[in-house]
C-alpha cells in the first residue's frame, strides 16, 4: 500500500476533498482530510467517513491510519 493510492481513494470517495497522505513502512500512515463533508460532525463520525472511502483495506493492508479532519473553515480555506 502506498500514500498515493490512499489519498486517491479517500479523494475519490469525498469528492472536492483536500486529502494529504504520509508513511513511509507500507502499512502506518498519517492523513489529513479537509473537506466540506465534516461541517456539523464530531471527529468520530469524520473519521468514519474516511474509513468507509478505504473499505477493507482498513485493519487489512492498512493497518493503523491516523486522522486529522478538519472542514474549510477549520483549515483557513475560504471560498475565492
Amino acid at each position: 500500500m502506498d500514500p498515493a493510492r490512499i489519498q486517491a481513494m479517500i479523494v475519490n470517495g469525498l469528492p472536492g476533498a483536500q486529502v494529504e497522505v504520509s508513511g513511509d513502512d507500507g502499512v502506518h500512515f498519517e492523513a489529513t482530510v479537509v473537506a466540506s463533508q465534516f461541517a456539523g460532525k464530531l471527529p468520530l463520525a469524520r473519521h468514519r467517513l474516511v474509513y468507509a472511502t478505504l473499505g477493507e483495506l482498513m485493519g487489512g493492508a492498512i493497518h493503523a491510519l491516523a486522522l486529522k479532519t478538519l472542514t474549510p473553515e477549520e483549515a483557513g480555506i475560504r471560498d475565492s
